[in-house]
């Protein structure tokens, strides 16, 4: 091959090609990184009602490494995404220098336990919110089962005037419901057929727990883990038990 001026060429030429190869990537490696294509301009769109954007930008601009064309855009969005009230990130590179960042936002639907919010989803999320939310209550993990029973249970409550404030799902799976209000109305409705249970309630509320209220009477819980009907507990009986052997013990000394 040596004495081959043909292959000796051709061997120069790959050579050459790779040495330019390898030039052009150091070069353009080089150039890319330069604080010419730094971003310059930051856009967050949104709308945004919870989510502050000059914290997001700060976010973007102190926390967000690389250049127009060196950012990793899953590294940045996970850092975004960190920022309270934030559900999802997209971000868009703009020539030359803006990078355009567009925030979806956590709808705050009820409090999680003691830890966390719970949004229209039923995804659980940290943030601070000072505003008036229903209570949720459950296992690890079932947010948006919760979430979807809080609806339903909800719907089914409506034509009766009552609004939850509370639901409870046990460890077990037994549902409890409270309902908002001064005086709220616990409602026991268990592990078997909460559904079912809960709608034959609403058909006969109205002649039963509705008329005692009208009466005067408070009920303030109501077990419907019975087969064909349902309990319900009135503070005044138990008062009123509590106070009569008292005033029998009266009427003996007399």
């Amino acid at each position: 091959m040596w004495d081959s001026p043909r292959q000796l060429n051709a061997v120069a030429l790959i050579v050459a090609v790779a040495a330019l190869s390898v030039l052009a990537w150091a070069g353009g490696s080089w150039a890319v990184r330069q604080p010419a294509f730094a971003f310059q301009e930051v856009v967050i769109r949104g709308p945004l009602t919870m989510a502050n954007p000059a914290h997001l930008e700060a976010v973007v601009r102190e926390e967000l490494k690389g250049t127009f064309f060196t950012m990793r855009l899953a590294d940045a969005r996970a850092a975004l995404a960190r920022v309270p009230w934030v559900r999802s990130i997209a971000l868009r590179r703009a020539w030359p220098r803006r990078l355009e960042v567009t925030v979806s936002e956590h709808e705050p639907l009820a409090r999680w336990n003691d830890t966390a919010l719970v949004d229209v989803q039923g995804d659980t999320f940290a943030a601070a919110y000072d505003g008036d939310l229903p209570q949720f209550n459950g296992p690890e993990g079932t947010s948006r089962q919760v979430a979807q029973r809080f609806g339903e249970f909800g719907d089914t409550l409506k034509p009766i005037g009552l609004a939850l404030g509370e639901i409870r799902l046990s460890e077990r799976g037994g549902w409890e419901l409270k309902t908002g209000g001064d005086r709220p109305l616990t409602l026991e409705l268990g592990r078997v057929e909460p559904m079912a249970r809960l709608e034959r309630f609403v058909a006969y509320y109205p002649a039963t727990v509705a008329r005692l209220q009208r009466a005067g009477t408070r009920v303030e819980q109501v077990d419907l883990r019975y087969r064909n009907g349902f309990a319900a507990r009135v503070p005044e009986f138990r008062e009123a038990a509590a106070k009569k052997p008292a005033a029998d013990q009266l009427r003996n000394k007399h």
